[in-house]
């Protein structure tokens, strides 16, 4: 590879990694995720979803670097968030079907922008492994459960904001 500039001033030690190194871009993702936790947290001010949007955000954080080094998040916290995701989906006994649009409360929208976010993660991983690659089993189901928390609480703001989830049908899947 010719010689590249570095900028002196580089925001990141991993900014000019080689353009097939996908580690440095799932940094980037994960810190804008923890970032964009943080914002929602920020909406959820005097809510039971404070302290764990908190949490939350601090697992992201910790995932941020275990494709560069090792696997830092627990089954323990897996476990943890797949009983959140089961407890959420629990609450949606009135609103029928998987498909809504992505929108409604300025909190329920912004889960939505998360949900998305943590599935570019997951596409992101799995062009890592497709590379030949490592990538630790538990971050995959890490960041697939988070897509799902993310869904559910969307759903649950718009509930507590009165906001109507509107049912999407797809003229392609059926």
């Amino acid at each position: 590879m010719k010689d590249i500039y570095r900028s002196p001033y580089e925001a990141y030690p991993f900014l000019a990694d080689d353009a097939d190194d996908l580690r440095c871009d799932y940094e980037l993702h994960t810190d804008r995720l923890s970032s964009e936790i943080g914002l929602l947290r920020a909406k959820c001010a005097n809510t039971p979803f404070y302290e764990e949007l908190e949490k939350i955000g601090e697992l992201v954080y910790h995932a941020n670097a275990c494709v560069r080094t090792k696997m830092t998040i627990t089954q323990e916290e897996i476990d943890w968030l797949k009983s959140r995701v089961d407890e959420l989906n629990a609450e949606r006994t009135n609103q029928s079907g998987p498909f809504f649009l992505p929108q409604g409360s300025e909190r329920g929208a912004l889960a939505h922008i998360l949900r998305v976010d943590c599935k570019v993660i997951v596409r992101l991983l799995y062009r890592h492994l497709y590379q030949g690659k490592k990538v630790d089993s538990g971050l995959l189901d890490f960041f697939n459960l988070l897509s799902g928390y993310f869904f559910m609480i969307a759903m649950k703001f718009n509930r507590e904001d009165d906001v109507t989830e509107i049912p999407f049908v797809s003229r392609n899947y059926r």
